[in-house]
C-alpha cells in the first residue's frame, strides 16, 4: 500500500488518516522547534551553550547567523538526527537530552490518539449497528 493510497483513496477499510491530526502535529513539532531554538539562541547570548565543530567562534557569529544556528539545532535535535555539527555543552545537554525525548514521544501520543479515535468511532457505529 503507497502513502498515497493510505492518505487519499482510504484503499482499506480500517485505514485512517486525519488530516486534522496531521496538521495539528506539523503545528506541535514546528512550535517545539521554534520554543527549544529561543531557549538555545537566549541561553547562547549569556554563556556557550552550543558548541560548532568548525572554526567560526562566538565572537565571528553574527546575531542572525546564532538565531539559525539554534533553530537548526533544535530541530535536527526534535527530530533525532543529530548530525554532529554542533554539539551542546553544559545547561545545554539537559535542554537537548529533554527535547530529543519529546521529539519521541510526540509521535507516539499522536499515533495513540488516531488509535483511540478509531477505537471510539468503532464503538459508537457499533452501538448504533446495535439499535
Amino acid at each position: 500500500m503507497s502513502l498515497r493510497s493510505f492518505i487519499f483513496e482510504q484503499a482499506h477499510k480500517r485505514s485512517y488518516f486525519s488530516y486534522e491530526l496531521f496538521y495539528s502535529l506539523v503545528v506541535v513539532y514546528f512550535t517545539v522547534i521554534v520554543a527549544f531554538g529561543m531557549l538555545y539562541f537566549i541561553l547562547s547570548l549569556h554563556e556557550v551553550i552550543l558548541v560548532q565543530s568548525n572554526t567560526e567562534t562566538r565572537a565571528q557569529q553574527s546575531f542572525l547567523s546564532l538565531l539559525i544556528d539554534c533553530l537548526y539545532f533544535s530541530g535536527v535535535t526534535l527530530m533525532t538526527v543529530g548530525y554532529g555539527d554542533i554539539i551542546p555543552v553544559g545547561w545545554g545537554r539537559l535542554l537537548a537530552l529533554t527535547q530529543a525525548m519529546i521529539g519521541y514521544l510526540l509521535p507516539t501520543a499522536f499515533f495513540l490518539k488516531i488509535i483511540l479515535k478509531e477505537s471510539y468511532l468503532n464503538g459508537v457505529k457499533k452501538e448504533a449497528d446495535d439499535l
